[in-house]
This record gives C-alpha cells, structure tokens and sequence, in this order.
C-alpha cells in the first residue's frame, strides 16, 4: 500500500462544493462553547456534505482564529448562519418540514443504532453545550432525542465526535438509497 498525496485524494474545491449535492441534513449548534469544536463540527460536516450549520446563542461565529484551526477551511465551503436565540429556529425548521433531533440522554430517547434514517427526508440535528447539553427548552421542541451507545464509564462523548458519529451512521443508513454520495 502506498499512502495518497494530496493531489490524489480528488477534493472538491470550495466551489465544487458549494455546487454538489447535499445530504438532507443541517446541524444546529446549541450554545457550544469550544471554538475548536465549532471547528471539528464544521470540517466533519464538509466531509459529509451537510446543507447548513446553524450557530446559535454563545457559540462563536467565522472568523476566529480557533475555529480556523481546526476547521481546516471548511467555513470557507459549508454555508452557515447565526441565530441568536435557538428556540424560533427550531420552530422555523418544524414549519419548513424538517425532522428535528436532539443529540442528547434523555428519558425515552433512541438509542442510535435502533434508529432508522430515511432517505430524503429532511433532518436538522441539534447538538448542545459540552457540559450542559441541548436546552430543555429545545429538547421540548424536538419531535425526538438520540443517543449514542456508550460501554465505558464515561457519560458523555465530545460534542464534535458525537457529530461525527451521528452523521457517519446517517451515511450509511441512507447509502444503499444513495450511491452518488449527495442529493437534493
């Protein structure tokens, strides 16, 4: 095996991206507090072709040196947006057909590998602040709550990998659906 030089990796240029075709999914960041996961989320979701991000409340907004840091670029090709209070997004969202999921341990939440993505269907996923969570508030607004398995003895998995997670499970729940890798 010979590891691939950049030039061999066939990435889409900004662009390019903007361009393709998107997978039914946006991300709503619920008050995040760390600018390096506000950057890991937006370069996971250029990997996976998200429509949107949605920046709301305390979570700070491009360009900032710490979210550039990790985000590697990719606020530069994943449009996003600020909202300053979450709640009249997610109300917003609900009214234009989006399927709202809350990233978080609740009491009757799914456990992630029971849950089944449908293809197609419009998804707005939200994650919330690295110690308190998604608010009550937008948990009460949320047609459903997902959880990750864990096994360990933690409680919790970061934020940005919780994103990763999340959206590698929708990709391959929905791939056998989609085999150009976007849609829209």
């Amino acid at each position: 095996m010979q590891k691939l030089r950049n030039e061999e990796l066939n990435r889409k240029s900004v662009e390019e991206f903007r361009k393709a075709g998107k997978i039914p999914v946006l991300l709503v960041l619920d008050h995040l507090r760390s600018l390096n996961n506000v950057g890991s989320i937006f370069r996971t979701a250029d990997a996976f072709l998200v429509e949107k991000i949605y920046l709301c409340g305390i979570t700070a907004c491009p360009p900032h040196r710490e979210i550039q840091k990790t985000a590697l670029g990719a606020t530069e090709s994943v449009i996003w947006e600020y909202r300053r209070e979450t709640p009249p997004l997610i109300e917003q969202l609900k009214e234009e057909g989006y399927h709202i999921i809350s990233l978080e341990q609740v009491q009757g939440s799914v456990s992630l590998e029971k849950y089944q993505f449908v293809f197609g269907k419009k998804y707005a996923l939200v994650l919330g602040h690295e110690v308190k969570g998604v608010s009550q508030e937008v948990i009460n607004l949320s047609h459903e709550c997902l959880e990750i398995p864990q096994f360990g003895t933690k409680h919790s998995f970061n934020v940005a990998v919780s994103a990763g997670i999340v959206l590698w499970d929708y990709f391959l729940k929905t791939s056998k659906s989609n085999k150009k890798g976007g849609q829209k």
